[in-house]
């Protein structure tokens, strides 16, 4: 596990210091470590880790091609399945996934080490150049809008492509990738990859990027349905819950995410500002993405503050230990009553929380710590009224099984709906399952025109 240059002093930390928090959180393995822990594979029949993984890679034998030397064929067995294999390879939570239910963990003490031999496939073919590993089918004449140019954005309109779809994607911000691109931490994803995975995503072909235009605002779905032959909702969630607390609009009193993507677009990290008391509230993978990274710009107290226990978080235990052992105090049963400050906030109220009649509830009996800034990881919900009309249920898209919503022709994917964790692995299978069932119609409404 990494540890970070931690500020003990007034003086802070360098910015070569900083800049080395910032490297690689997993250093990738060499040939000869992957050879080796591939040996460790058991290649079960009907193996759990294929069935624990959202994109169905064939985890079994990625693994066989590695050890048996055939490197670029184990990474085209993983990008069948997952384009986006080398994000997912250093951010997917793996430990509670694949390597969670891998036999060899509970035989031997220890799972294989699958996101990091996928890793090691998918980097060695990437760095190798050369021609894209897909080629796309023959030209349908078909033309597709997706909206979003975040994982399942991308994951769709690289599936349409390979089926012979033209298409353009509309993101709103000034480059493409979505969370992947401004909602991981840095150290996650070192020497902007991010970048390099989007620009071998499309070198396959029949896919441009349109930047700065978003539903609801430039882009109409009505227009959008006129235009196109079919459309791909992936907007994520934009909009950021509040505390509904006094003083939530003091300076300082921010979202998590705004400053993961701060730091995410900083030439020079070691001049993103920094206080030395840092409250981050959450108990999500973003709230340790956060908290973690104010400790490698050099804040000296961080302490995260989650309303109940440890075993509740949605924050894998990898990820906790993460942060515990990189000095961010862990504050359990604790919610914020409020935040006090002239114009900028300095302190935060909390108040002690349990569970009554099965509800939490906060007591009122609590303290106020020292904050120079608080930064708020409480999840994010969709902008309903973005959505044209779209059906709504339970705060997400409605689609059925073929990823179709309310509306003819347009199908979603990726966080804005629900089919299931709000992770990058899962954003990418939807975009794919989209775009196979949007192939599926359009072939069958041009045949039966043909007919």
């Amino acid at each position: 596990m990494k540890h970070f240059k931690i500020n003990t002093d007034s003086a802070g930390l360098t910015p070569q210091e900083v800049a080395e928090n910032f490297d690689d959180l997993h250093p990738r393995l060499d040939p000869a470590q992957a050879v080796v822990d591939a040996a460790r594979c058991i290649y079960c029949y009907d193996a759990p880790c294929m069935n624990a993984c959202p994109t169905r890679i064939d985890i079994p034998k990625f693994i066989h091609q590695i050890r048996s030397g055939n490197v670029e064929g184990s990474a085209k067995t993983i990008l069948s399945q997952n384009i986006m294999g080398g994000t997912c390879a250093r951010a997917c939570p793996t430990e509670v996934l694949c390597e969670e239910v891998c036999v060899v963990h509970h035989t031997e003490g220890a799972p294989v080490k699958i996101g990091e031999l996928q890793r090691f496939a998918v980097d060695h073919l990437m760095e190798n150049g050369g021609a894209h590993p897909f080629q796309r089918a023959p030209e349908s004449g078909k033309r597709l809008a997706v909206i979003g140019a975040g994982p399942a954005g991308l994951s769709f309109a690289h599936r349409a492509a390979m089926l012979g779809h033209d298409i353009v994607v509309y993101d709103a911000k000034p480059k493409p990738g979505g969370l992947n691109e401004y909602g991981l931490a840095a150290y996650k994803m070192a020497d902007d990859f991010a970048q390099r995975e989007v620009a071998f995503l499309l070198s396959i072909g029949g896919i441009r990027i349109e930047y700065g235009k978003s539903l609801g605002v430039e882009l109409t779905l009505d227009k959008l349905r006129s235009d196109f032959d079919g459309v791909f909702v992936g907007v994520g969630l934009t909009q950021s819950h509040n505390l509904g607390v006094e003083g939530e609009n003091l300076g300082g009193v921010r979202d998590a995410l705004d400053f993961i993507e701060e730091i995410r677009q900083a030439k020079d990290k070691s001049k993103v500002v920094i206080g030395d008391n840092v409250i981050v509230i959450g108990g999500g993978n973003t709230a340790i993405d956060a908290a973690a990274q104010a400790k490698c710009l050099g804040a000296r107290n961080v302490t995260l503050v989650y309303r109940r226990g440890p075993e509740t978080m949605s924050a894998t235990g990898w990820e906790q230990d993460l942060a515990a052992a990189n000095g961010v105090t862990m504050r359990f049963w604790a919610a914020p009553k409020g935040f006090i400050g002239a114009g900028k906030v300095e302190k935060i109220a909390l108040s002690e929380t349990r569970i009554v009649d099965g509800k939490l509830a906060m007591t009122g009996v609590g303290d106020e710590l020292p904050a120079d800034l608080v930064l708020k990881a409480i999840g994010q919900k969709i902008d309903h009224d973005a959505l044209g009309g779209l059906k709504i249920e339970r705060g997400k898209i409605s689609v059925d099984a073929q990823y179709r919503t309310s509306v003819p022709g347009v199908y979603a994917g990726g966080d804005c709906i629900a089919a299931g964790e709000d992770l990058t692995v899962q954003a990418v299978e939807d975009g794919k399952q989209a775009a196979i069932s949007a192939d599926a119609f359009l072939r069958a409404e041009t045949k039966g025109a043909a007919q």
